[in-house]
């Protein structure tokens, strides 16, 4: 970080403005509360940026990142113009297709700077070669996909990626960035409080009155990171809940087992997830998930698990294109092993109910230090609908849609129902855990199943 002096702006700067401004990091993340300048004071880094470049007798190319096409003109309108005028730079203005549903808005100076402003996909992050501000990057549709895009455009040594937003829960890549540590990032983190003890003009009490909402205040005025509050499953439930020796098949001691199957294919997950009941408490033993996986190769999996455990039901998600893996599971392993369920907004509620119940009360176990199953499990939210019906939604992303989660609430439900007792003969085992051995499995007309154990602003 640099402190060195800077041209002096039309209007005084305050100072958590000036402190960003300044920094001249090469990496820098900011979460700033809104109507604090935080695009405002961003665009006058890229300007200043580039005026000293022509001043020098070089070229900044800097690229605009926004959440949409009306972000990115008020950006280039409100922000790039508005300093160039008043640094009396001279500029040419120019509005282009960069492909038939974007625009792009740039600027080009006498040396032949240029500024560019357009909406964030993965297309326009991969498009230029340039420095890079990522404009309410929390907000930014698929923001992992968009930084997988961007990142190596810009990792040619000397290009500066600045990153500014307000807080948008924590399924977003923006969270990841702004709460890593050690990793070469400068953060910067200003609330209304900080913003107003540096001069900025505006009436707290005044605003929170007005915002009637306190989710709404806690997230774009004190950043803090909504999710905690809303989240079905908060992280303290399922710290609580996690265990090491959870999720490892080897572990399993012969008792009766329940199966959730969420169904999955092409962007969602499928999943299995296993628990044994071990005295009032059920163990996750196993936890299948695949991408992409055919339906032959989804029966394979559910075959195995039958045959690896003593499953005395199963659930299944039939919503959609369950109907027919249900209906084969069911005739492979018998009706009253086997149920389907129809994600209803009913359904779905009393499966989040119980699910939530059982890790309240610590009845489940689940792996330890598993981040994608944490990430997953705190994903699912529960909402009010328009009718005032509630409804859990959860971001879709490139980990899937809270698919182990309903998963897991699928065994679960299994758990809670009767079932008929079944004979069963387990499989040897050693210190390993499950040898490739053929099994037989008696009732419901299993026989001779062979199977392997699968791998898991202001001025």
């Amino acid at each position: 970080m640099t402190s060195e002096p800077i041209a002096q702006p039309a209007l005084q700067l305050y100072p958590y403005q000036r402190a960003w401004v300044q920094d001249d990091a090469r990496f820098k993340i900011a979460m700033f509360a809104r109507q604090c300048g935080k695009t405002f004071t961003s665009t006058l880094e890229l300007v200043l940026d580039c005026v000293r470049a022509e001043a020098a007798g070089q070229r900044r190319r800097w690229v605009i990142l926004s959440r949409g096409e009306r972000q990115a003109r008020e950006a280039m309108n409100e922000g790039v113009k508005l300093h160039l005028r008043a640094m009396q730079a001279g500029f040419k203005e120019f509005e282009t297709p960069f492909d038939a549903n974007v625009r792009s808005l740039e600027v080009e100076l006498p040396g032949g700077s240029k500024i560019t402003a357009l909406p964030a996909n993965p297309d326009t992050a991969r498009g230029f070669s340039a420095n890079v501000l990522l404009d309410e990057f929390a907000f930014h549709q698929d923001s992992r996909a968009i930084w997988r895009a961007l990142f190596p455009v810009i990792s040619k040594p000397g290009l500066k990626l600045r990153v500014i937003s307000t807080p948008n829960g924590k399924g977003n890549k923006f969270f990841e960035l702004m709460t890593g540590k050690d990793d070469g990032w400068s953060r910067h983190s200003t609330d209304i409080y900080q913003a107003v003890r540096d001069g900025l003009p505006r009436d707290i009490e005044e605003l929170r009155r007005g915002a009637g909402d306190e989710d709404l205040w806690a997230q774009e005025f004190e950043l803090k990171w909504l999710d905690e509050a809303s989240a079905w499953l908060s992280y303290e439930l399922i710290n609580a809940c996690e265990d090491d020796l959870a999720g490892l098949p080897q572990h399993y001691t012969g008792g009766p087992c329940y199966v959730g199957v969420d169904i999955g294919a092409r962007n969602d997950l499928f999943v299995i997830w296993v628990l044994e009941q071990v005295g009032d408490v059920f163990w996750t033993r196993e936890i299948i998930a695949r991408k992409r996986a055919t339906f032959a190769e989804q029966d394979a999996l559910l075959d195995e698990v039958f045959g690896r455990y003593r499953v005395l039901r199963a659930c299944m998600d039939q919503t959609g294109m369950g109907e027919k893996p249900v209906e084969d599971a069911q005739r492979r392993h018998g009706t009253s092993r086997v149920e389907g369920v129809l994600f209803t907004a009913p359904n779905k509620l009393t499966l989040a109910t119980g699910g939530k119940e059982a890790f309240e009360d610590r009845r489940i176990r689940i792996p330890a230090a598993d981040n994608a199953l944490r990430a997953d499990l705190h994903k699912l939210r529960k909402e009010t609908g328009p009718t005032g019906a509630p409804r859990f939604v959860a971001e879709s992303d490139s980990a899937g849609h809270a698919d182990r989660t309903w998963a897991g609430f699928l065994a679960l439900n299994a758990a809670g129902g009767a079932a008929a007792p079944i004979d069963y003969i387990p499989v040897p085992t050693n210190a390993r855990g499950f040898d490739n051995r053929t099994q037989e499995s008696v009732g419901d007309g299993l026989s001779q199943l062979d199977f392997e154990l699968p791998e898991q602003g202001g001025w």
